[in-house]
């Protein structure tokens, strides 16, 4: 089921997110919203556990305005279940711009009119390869070498940007859109459902989760 919802954050940022199980049999993604604290979650695999995993995660972090702080709740509350996930935190500044920090292969992006940058590096073995100047092959786009359950202070990844338009996304996402699509849909009026009708009509294959912020 298609959720999608614009939610004013005091006079400064609307949100909207969307989320679809797509061919799947469980939609494993998730998604919370805090005071100033925005998180995509994805679990890992298709099962309720991953779901749950994904749900547990993005509740915890929500509740914290540090982004790695954050991530570590969400392995906190990992404890108590069996699945697992990756996860993009993200937390709006006081005076404008995000802090985003990240374990795995979802995204944030920010946007300023037509520019999209990626702001965000992947967690996977097809990463760890591209890094080191060797083509990975495909399958390993999707092998993650970070998950929350094994989220450390060192290997949570960190980013920040001033720009006043954010995207998180599951690689249900960014995969089928790459980052021409979603560039195209971001500098228009975008929200979180255009994103993942989009990537389903893209013919992705996994679930599909997004969250703006402007």
């Amino acid at each position: 089921m298609l959720i999608d919802r614009t939610m004013p954050l005091g006079t400064a940022l609307t949100v909207t997110h969307a989320s679809e199980r797509g061919p799947r049999t469980h939609n494993a993604d998730a998604y919370a919203t805090g005071r100033r604290t925005f998180v995509v979650a994805d679990g890992v695999g298709d099962s309720e556990a991953a779901g749950e995993a994904a749900h547990a995660a993005a509740q915890a972090a929500a509740l914290l305005t540090d982004p790695v702080a954050a991530i570590l709740a969400a392995r906190d509350a990992l404890q108590v279940h069996s699945g697992d996930a990756v996860i993009v935190v993200a937390v709006a500044r006081p005076h404008g711009g995000f802090d985003v920090a990240w374990a795995g292969d979802a995204r944030a992006y920010a946007s300023a009119g037509e520019d999209l940058v990626q702001l965000t590096t992947d967690h996977t073995v097809a990463e760890y390869f591209r890094e080191r100047g060797v083509v990975p092959q495909p399958r390993l786009e999707h092998v993650v070498t970070n998950t929350v359950r094994h989220a450390t202070p060192e290997n949570i990844g960190r980013a920040a940007t001033r720009a006043s338009r954010l995207l998180l996304a599951s690689d249900g996402v960014h995969g089928p859109l790459g980052h021409g699509g979603i560039e195209a849909i971001m500098a228009g009026h975008a929200s979180a459902e255009r994103l993942v009708r989009a990537a389903l009509y893209a013919g992705g294959t996994d679930n599909a989760t997004a969250l703006v912020v402007s």
